[in-house]
């Protein structure tokens, strides 16, 4: 089984992690901030923003799409800065979270659906997606939380993780980026609640659990091949690493306001090698 180590500290609350031009990028985004880190863990910071990032992506120049959580919002790094790529609130109900920009520049965006931070009730929401040009519209809509995402079978199936539907569910993709066929890749027990995901060359897909604290290997129809427990809740995953095979792995504390997650700085990526590497992108 593979064994965790520690790769980066001192953080407040690490998500989306993504390995990309060798380095691997994250938001923090309790210190409202997108860094990223050398093989070596060296740390750079790339964008600082006035909301809080989730998702990362890129389009094909090379720039980089960020989430504004709170703002609802997409946003573009351009050599001169942060812009706003598309304004999401109008379709997003809550708070915007994780996110997967398609080869063609196309960035399917998901949101809590209701606001968790007051404890509101719970309610299904929608998938969007924002085309290059910055054009919005529902991709899906009945998703519980709709989480991390992965693609599969050479960009032809969309995989979601629905956070409290405790399942990860498969879309067919079309030419044009709209999803049809949906069904259940793999449904899980009340013990685990995947949020962010990553699919490796085998087309099992590594999912972070926080409920249970534990990363776990799964394969459609739901079979575990691996689990990895975490001393902290594990909130995002991704394979990377000069050959792929470095699996990383964000954990934190939920607390009850920013202000103690940034003076706690408990959050942490960690490392292990596992036998497969990342899917080809």
């Amino acid at each position: 089984m593979p064994e965790l180590r520690p790769f980066l500290s001192g953080l407040a609350f690490p998500e989306s992690p993504r390995w990309h031009a060798g380095a691997l990028w994250f938001s923090d985004f309790y210190r409202q901030r997108v860094q990223r880190a050398d093989a070596d863990a060296a740390v750079e910071t790339v964008a600082e923003l006035d909301d809080q990032p989730s998702g990362l992506g890129w389009l094909p120049d090379g720039r980089l799409l960020v989430v504004g959580m709170t703002k609802r919002q997409l946003l573009r790094l351009d050599p001169d800065g942060l812009h706003v790529a598309a304004e999401l609130h109008a379709w997003a109900p809550a708070h915007c979270n994780d996110m997967l920009v398609d080869p063609q520049g196309r960035a399917y965006v998901g949101n809590f659906g209701f606001d968790l931070p007051r404890r509101a009730p719970f309610a299904p929401t929608v998938l969007l997606v924002v085309d290059a040009g910055g054009g919005v519209r529902v991709a899906a809509r009945d998703l519980h939380f709709p989480n991390g995402m992965a693609l599969a079978d050479e960009g032809r199936t969309l995989l979601v993780a629905e956070s409290y539907g405790q399942r990860l569910t498969a879309f067919t993709r079309h030419a044009d980026g709209s999803l049809h066929d949906r069904r259940t890749w793999a449904q899980f027990d009340g013990r685990v609640g995947p949020d962010g995901i990553c699919i490796d060359a085998q087309g099992a897909v590594w999912i972070a659990s926080p409920v249970s604290r534990e990363v776990l290997r799964v394969r459609e129809g739901g079979e575990v091949t691996h689990r990895i427990a975490t001393a902290d809740q594990a909130v995002a995953c991704a394979l990377g690493g000069t050959d792929g095979r470095t699996l990383y792995v964000c954990t934190g504390r939920v607390m009850v306001t920013p202000e103690q997650s940034r003076a706690a700085l408990g959050g942490a990526i960690w490392q292990a090698r596992v036998e497969v590497p990342a899917a080809a992108a």
